[in-house]
Parts: C-alpha cells; structure tokens; sequence
C-alpha cells in the first residue's frame, strides 16, 4: 500500500520517526525522502577522489537510516540536529577509511577561497593532505572522530550525541588529542 504526501504532511519529523521504530515503512520512507536533499547536500561539499559523490550520498543515507532507529525521541531533543550528527560522521568515517588505505584525499570545497589560483589551491591542498595524514597517524580513530568534529564547528554536546560517548570521554579524548598533535608538529617528525 502506497502513502499520500498529505498523510504526512502535517507531522513533525520526531512523531514520524517514532512511527518508523514502531516498524512503520511507510514513515521510514517518508524521513528519509524528506532528509534526501540534505545528505545530497551534505555529501556534495566532499570530493572523493576516485570515488563518486553518489557514494558519500549513500553512505549518508546509511547514517540517516541509523538516526531512525537510534533516535530517542524521549530524550527531548530534535531528529533533524540528531541525523545532521549521524550523517556526518558516516561519511567522515568513509573518507577516513578511504585516507587510511591511501585510495583517496579529502577535499572540501568550503575551505576555498573564491580568489584562489590553481597554484594555492594547490598547495593548500597538500598542506591540508600533510596534516590529515599525520592526524590519522597520531591519533586514535575515536581522537580522530573527535577532533574533526570538533575542527568542523560542533560544540561538546553535539560530539557526545554523535559518538554516544560522555563528555568526560569526549573532553579527555580532546585533551589527549591536542597533547599528542602539539608534540607531533613540535618535534617535527
């Protein structure tokens, strides 16, 4: 059985999402077409050298498919700040692993300037590699996880609900990570 656009169409995206844990399809279906535009969005703003953007679109509808089902709709909070979070850290953890097995670079587009030559991009380009690399080489996958979303803006709250971890975790894996990052670019290794 198919479901209209007005069935939904008045209800809010925490109601549907409590629908969709209850092993409703059709609110399933409805979240992840009202959320579609935003992964693509999202996912657009990466480069994925030798891969496609269609990939990280994927990927991020994984993370968004996980946000229905680990929501807590009791907890107060709203779905949208949840599946940004969970989408996010999907695809960041794709191009992590496709950094670690060398295959690929991470670009974001955001981080250019509109004045830019081809030659600053491109060396801004290979600073940007130079310091990925030695974050993963430095850091645990949890510091990594972390730091970059921590570099990309979030606040510690916003940390703990993507990583399910307490912000006693996330300060100290914070800590932990700007000690070990200071030593790394003091000594010069």
């Amino acid at each position: 059985m198919r479901w209209s656009v007005q069935e939904f169409q008045n209800e809010s995206d925490e109601s549907l999402v409590l629908r969709a844990q209850n092993g409703e399809r059709a609110a399933t279906e409805e979240i992840l077409l009202r959320y579609k535009n935003a992964v693509r969005a999202r996912a657009r703003k990466f480069f994925l050298e030798g891969g496609e953007t269609d990939d990280l679109v994927q990927e991020g509808m994984i993370g968004l498919y996980s946000a229905i089902g680990a929501f807590d709709p009791k907890a107060g909070k709203r779905f949208k700040n949840f599946a940004y979070l969970c989408v996010t850290r999907r695809i960041y953890d794709v191009l992590r692993a496709a950094g670690r097995q060398g295959s690929a670079e991470l670009f974001d587009p955001d981080t250019i300037e509109s004045g830019d030559s081809p030659e600053d991009f491109l060396l801004d380009d290979e600073a940007r590699t130079e310091i990925r690399a030695r974050l993963m080489k430095e850091l645990s996958d949890f510091e990594f996880r972390v730091m970059i979303m921590y570099l990309d803006g979030m606040s510690y709250s916003q940390i703990c609900e993507a990583t399910g971890k307490s912000a006693k975790s996330v300060d100290n894996a914070l800590t932990r990570s700007k000690r070990k990052l200071q030593i790394a670019f003091s000594d010069g290794k």
